[in-house]
């Protein structure tokens, strides 16, 4: 035996050491000793090998980018998955089947505005027309067989977490009437653009004419006809959809007023460059026909989008205070606009800020400034007192008939769920989020078990690309949803220490970039000061990296049979392809093997 080592174990020959009355189990030569348990446990290893996941029941609320992406994803990375997709709307594409008023677009190149596993070389201009987004999002629907999961025009209503079940029962109501659902997990793709309101204006109910809102445009061709064309239209706001409504209906109508209350920038196209080498000096670019042919050479629309994808990530320094290209993002924007605005130069008095460039969200707005200084729009920047039965009176008297008033007054951005989603002790998220919403990394909320969010609230960037934001949210959230179902976990839930440390992290974070600085913003939910609710706290890549891989010692779980070993979920000590004879798939392990780099 080695010098030093004692060992309880006997040699060749020597009689064994008796410890109460039985010999000691040792493990394997080491000297440590593990006395036998005089009582049995009535613990049984599981009847199921380790990758027999348990079945589990997916709710994907929506089918916008957000739930199409789950939609794909989900069946692709787990197994045994029993998805269903629930959407109000009558068909898929979340606000871009919503949204159908006139200039409606992209404002992003649609090159980015894209997944990233499902190129479209075949966009017609830089800034995609929003039908052509519709069909893109329609037509991945149709690619994947999405609608064997999704059910249109059904919207849920409540949702209530059961403790004892682990699961979700959800009411919801569809074409046949309501009905319920016990689901295991809970993915809410919604995004923070998709419940709209009629502003808050005195007599808006009592107009004769027609009023319409941007997000729900109803305004119908008479026969050849655009609804607006020959008539007197008031626009109100300055936001996304304004700048791009005035522009696309100023050249029919005989009038369009604008009423603004506040100030926007207008940038330059973002990744302008590629703009500028097609055509030089302008806002967008249509495709021709000789470029399209090129995108569709994969290694050159490869290199074409990378490019794209670089110059959108390369501004987020104009989002940080005081940092220079926030400086010379304020000088150059000014500048254009005022050379835009030459025709009607006092408009730039209400329209250029004073605050920082990015502080609202930046639209680059092809052909607004243009539109306003066109014989036919007037700028209006005077709050509304009123609205009367013929038209629109300004807290100064002022008073102007028209036949249609289109309210471009955007959404409710508070992210407060328009339903009751009760959590454990019978919370109510709508309380839990009444001033300001609480969540960990944007996708969990603390007493919500197997609640997960995309495109929620702190989701959004202020500088790069979305969508690859969003698809990296969902394999986050799928990650989690697999561990849960491979350990045969009841519930998974984030700790609320994690959720109040990014909580602080969010309100410390904020206070050294210009989203903090005084402008009414939808970043704010809408308001001129408080809580930055709407965007995360750095940049896209930043973002990509910190949902990289789950924090597992920032969640809580309960394992579905509580009296089990933790190691239940190690099965039988099969795995499917040993115990089914599947020939061919029991070497997984070489078919992709990671080969090192050999130093040279």
């Amino acid at each position: 035996m080695a010098t030093g080592v004692h060992s309880l174990a006997p040699e060749v020959g020597q009689t064994p050491i008796i410890v109460n009355g039985e010999i000691p189990a040792v493990n394997g030569g080491n000297g440590h000793v593990h006395p036998t348990p005089t009582t049995k446990s009535d613990f049984k290893v599981g009847e199921f090998a380790i990758d027999e996941d348990r079945p589990i029941r997916v709710a994907v609320i929506g089918a916008g980018y957000s739930g199409i992406i789950a939609g794909i994803r989900l069946p692709q990375r787990l197994k045994n998955v029993e998805l269903v997709i629930y959407e109000k709307l009558g068909g898929v594409g979340g606000t871009w089947f919503a949204n159908r008023y006139p200039g409606l677009a992209c404002d992003i190149p649609a090159h980015s505005y894209q997944l990233t596993f499902e190129p479209n070389p075949h966009w017609s201009a830089f800034y995609a027309p929003g039908p052509e987004i519709r069909q893109y999002l329609e037509g991945v629907v149709e690619k994947y067989k999405l609608m064997r999961y999704i059910k249109l025009s059904h919207e849920m209503t409540t949702a209530k977490w059961n403790a004892d079940t682990g699961k979700w029962n959800l009411t919801v109501i569809g074409p046949e009437g309501e009905f319920e659902d016990n689901v295991d997990f809970v993915m809410n793709c919604v995004g923070g653009l998709s419940r709209w309101d009629w502003p808050d204006i005195e007599g808006l109910e009592n107009f004769k004419g027609k009023r319409v809102h941007s997000a729900q445009w109803d305004l119908q061709k008479e026969g050849d006809k655009e609804p607006w064309e020959g008539k007197n239209v008031a626009v109100i706001g300055v936001g996304s959809s304004a700048i791009q409504i005035v522009p696309a209906i100023h050249y029919k109508a005989a009038k369009v007023v604008n009423f603004v209350r506040g100030k926007t920038w207008i940038a330059a196209p973002f990744a302008s460059s590629e703009i500028q080498i097609r055509n030089p000096g302008g806002d967008n670019h249509h495709f021709t026909e000789a470029e399209m042919r090129e995108f569709e050479d994969p290694e050159y629309y490869a290199d074409f989008r990378h490019r794209l994808e670089d110059e959108l990530n390369a501004v987020h320094g104009a989002t940080q205070r005081g940092h220079p290209i926030q400086a010379a993002a304020v000088q150059i924007f000014k500048e254009a606009m005022i050379k835009k605005l030459e025709k009607k130069p006092w408009i730039a008095e209400h329209l250029v800020p004073t605050f920082p460039v990015a502080c609202r969200r930046l639209t680059p707005g092809p052909g607004y400034l243009e539109a306003l200084c066109a014989d036919n729009v007037d700028f209006v920047p005077k709050h509304i007192k009123r609205i009367t039965e013929t038209g629109i009176e300004t807290v100064d008297g002022q008073h102007l008939d028209f036949d249609i008033i289109v309210c471009a007054t955007g959404y409710d951005t508070t992210f407060r769920p328009r339903h009751p989603v009760i959590g454990t002790g019978g919370v109510n998220l709508q309380d839990k989020w009444k001033d300001h919403p609480v969540t960990y990394l944007t996708m969990a909320v603390d007493g919500f078990p197997n609640w997960f969010y995309s495109l929620g609230p702190n989701s959004a960037v202020g500088s790069g690309s979305l969508l690859v934001l969003m698809e990296r949210e969902i394999e986050y959230i799928i990650k989690i949803i697999g561990k849960a179902q491979k350990e045969r976990l009841k519930s998974i839930e984030v700790k609320k220490e994690a959720v109040d440390d990014f909580d602080e992290y969010l309100d410390t974070y904020f206070q050294q970039t210009v989203y903090s600085q005084k402008c009414r913003s939808w970043y704010k939910m809408g308001k001129e000061e408080g809580r930055v609710a709407g965007l995360w706290p750095g940049s896209t890549l930043h973002a990509l990296l910190a949902f990289e891989n789950p924090r597992w010692e920032d969640f809580n779980s309960e394992p579905l049979e509580t009296k089990k070993n933790r190691f239940h979920w190690l099965g039988n000590g099969w795995t499917v392809a040993e115990r089914d004879g599947l020939v061919g798939e029991r070497a997984w392990y070489l078919n992709e093997i990671d080969y090192p780099p050999v130093p040279k």
